[in-house]
């Protein structure tokens, strides 16, 4: 089978998880290829995501390098055995940017989540009039057709947080994502309406970071944290205007840690947010 020319995040980060454990181990790329019976050729795709591996050469390389982190390694062979075709999100590849199913996968295997947002209500949240404007005032103007199929997307990413067990989610929303009228008054009045609804849910917490806070802090691009099911899985993704990115090294994670500590210690409790939230909506 040839490589992949475009493994997804989730690919790569299992390939990026098993050259973790084989330098902690100090072995060469060489060394596990001897191991495995295969040549450091295969070694190099597998630790770039380009091609798969099994489950059992996921633990016979985790016996070589001495691991014995029994949840991390389920979780890396549960990576494993996922395929294309598998979930809802695959039937837009292809069709949009392989970063809007890569942000699905993020989602969909977090167990919680913590999203920070300056200008702009966060996707998972947005009303479908709110989205489809936002997504008709980007950079390049897009066909009807292609806001109408983005539109239609993100609101499907909205399930994940719906169903019987969904994960926390908690979300800082900086006052001025309240106070833009994206799409006009009454898109704008119905999306803080929507947040209203939304903060009462139990697995949502929303809170506002108010423009009378006197405490300044770095926090100018939409940022989310995905925890994964263990920690060494646990994802930062950041936003720009040309695309996003993830990260996954650990002392960047620590540093977002601390980002959404902050967060927490600027912004307003969930009741002042929703009373934020209100006052917000009866100016418009």
């Amino acid at each position: 089978m040839p490589p992949r020319e475009n493994p997804t995040a989730r690919q790569i980060r299992l390939g990026t998880e098993l050259r973790r454990l084989r330098e902690r181990a100090g072995r060469t790329a060489r060394e596990a290829a001897g191991m495995l019976g295969t040549d450091q050729g295969k070694i190099s795709h597998i630790e770039s995501g380009r091609i798969g591996v099994s489950e059992e050469r996921i633990r016979r390389l985790a016996t070589f390098y001495e691991c014995a982190d029994g949840p991390l390694l389920d979780a890396l062979c549960a990576i494993a055995r996922e395929h294309r075709g598998q979930f809802w999100w695959d039937e837009y590849r292809g069709i949009l940017a392989p970063l809007w199913m890569d942000t699905c996968e993020l989602e969909h295997h977090a167990v919680s989540m913590q999203i920070f947002h300056t200008v702009s209500v966060p996707g998972l949240l947005q009303t479908e009039g709110y989205a489809r404007a936002i997504f008709g005032g980007g950079l390049v103007d897009l066909p009807e057709e292609e806001i109408e199929l983005r539109t239609q997307h993100r609101m499907r990413r909205k399930t994940v947080l719906e169903g019987d067990h969904p994960p926390p989610y908690r979300v800082y929303l900086h006052e001025a994502a309240l106070r833009m009228r994206i799409g006009g008054r009454r898109v704008a009045r119905r999306q803080l309406e929507q947040l209203m609804i939304d903060s009462e849910r139990p697995n949502i917490t929303l809170r506002v970071v108010p423009f009378t806070n006197e405490d300044y802090f770095e926090a100018i691009q939409p940022v989310l944290y995905a925890f994964g099911v263990v920690p060494q899985l646990d994802t930062v993704q950041v936003d720009v205007p040309t695309g996003g990115f993830f990260l996954d090294a650990e002392g960047v994670l620590e540093r977002y840690r601390v980002f959404f500590g902050r967060c927490e210690k600027f912004s307003l409790g969930p009741e002042e947010s929703r009373q934020l939230i209100h006052h917000i909506a009866r100016e418009l």
